[in-house]
């Protein structure tokens, strides 16, 4: 409702100063507004200079910058086992611990929670939610669009996030192996 009442605004106020109405076509979609509400910042961290088809792969750029979704069972973490963490393959934040990982059955990687929660306060996490109708759950964000949150995941949170391998890097955990000592 609140769009519908900020474009009638739009409209009225363009026609009373003699500018040409602008048709929702006539706009490309690259420079679309989601939104209408002006107190909503962009979620990345980066600068507008961020060149993020340079930056990342073609597949990693329609996931993390336009919401797109990887084909199922295709992921490279799907199968993934070993001990780490996995990051934002935009700004490297910490997402999700392996510890968390777990097999849904759903052809994504799953997780049980995001790194930093604290049972369900998400506040020390890197993640942010978004509202997203088009599967009825919220949108997982950090820098990037990184998958979904459903409530269908297992006990103790009762969780499951749903993100696209790529829009993750895996860090494996530093072994407690003593260094060697170049002195000899």
């Amino acid at each position: 409702m609140s769009r519908l009442v900020a474009r009638i605004f739009l409209i009225s106020k363009q026609s009373r100063a003699g500018l040409p109405m602008l048709s929702r076509r006539s706009i490309p979609a690259f420079i679309r507004p989601v939104h209408t509400s002006g107190g909503l910042k962009s979620l990345t961290r980066y600068d507008e200079t961020t060149d993020w088809q340079k930056k990342l792969t073609p597949e990693q750029y329609v996931v993390t910058r336009e919401s797109g979704t990887e084909v199922p069972f295709s992921g490279i973490y799907l199968n993934h086992h070993e001990v780490g963490m996995y990051h934002c393959v935009c700004c490297d934040s910490p997402l999700f611990s392996s510890e968390s990982k777990y097999d849904s059955g759903t052809g994504w990687p799953a997780f049980k929670e995001a790194h930093g929660t604290w049972e369900r306060d998400e506040s020390h996490s890197s993640i942010t939610r978004r509202p997203d109708n088009s599967l009825g759950s919220a949108s997982t964000e950090c820098d990037a669009h990184l998958g979904h949150v459903f409530e269908d995941g297992p006990d103790p949170t009762g969780q499951r996030f749903c993100i696209n391998s790529v829009a993750l890097n895996f860090k494996p955990r530093e072994s407690n192996k003593p260094k060697e000592n170049d002195d000899n």
